[in-house]
């Protein structure tokens, strides 16, 4: 438990048990690349402090992201037990580690019912990210490895809108 455990869509459920402070990072990220050293030291931390710290890469998980309606980066949380709170305070190994040994965490107000991660709400919108990042990677395909010039590859995605909502309006 001294390291950063890595996230993914396959092990995520993990914090729904114990305490995690859960970082969502992109590697080409100036202020992900400035926290990193000191999230590593409050990972080092972590078995003193009785928490569990994680990460995830929003570049390979976008449906994790999604899940947790990332849009601002880095996006830090806390978790308790599967009750979210959004970490909002200074990026400091000391505020961190504050935060936890002193219960900061109690005085933030915890994310919506509605609005958390293990919500059917926010599932739903993991697989719309992820569903995102599947068109990308098609999209990618068709210009890249294809060759297809990007006008014709959106005017494809514009057909197939118009074909499915034509075909789900019948």
């Amino acid at each position: 438990r001294n390291s950063v455990r890595v996230l993914c869509g396959s092990n995520w459920s993990l914090v729904l048990q114990g305490q995690w402070m859960l970082e969502f990072y992109a590697p080409w990220c100036p202020a992900c690349q400035q926290i990193e050293a000191t999230w590593e030291s409050f990972a080092k931390e972590s078995e003193r402090l009785g928490i569990t710290v994680g990460k995830v890469d929003v570049t390979q998980e976008p449906g994790l992201s999604g899940r947790f309606f990332v849009t601002t980066l880095p996006t830090i949380y806390h978790a308790n037990d599967g009750v979210f709170r959004r970490y909002r305070g200074s990026r400091t190994l000391e505020d961190l580690q504050g935060y936890i040994l002193e219960r900061k965490w109690e005085a933030v107000e915890p994310v919506a019912g509605w609005k958390s991660p293990s919500s059917i709400m926010m599932h739903g919108m993991a697989g719309l990210f992820h569903f995102s990042g599947w068109i990308r990677q098609i999209h990618n395909y068709l210009t890249g490895t294809l060759g297809v010039h990007v006008w014709v590859s959106y005017a494809i995605f514009i057909l197939a809108t118009l074909l499915i909502g034509l075909f789900l309006g019948l």
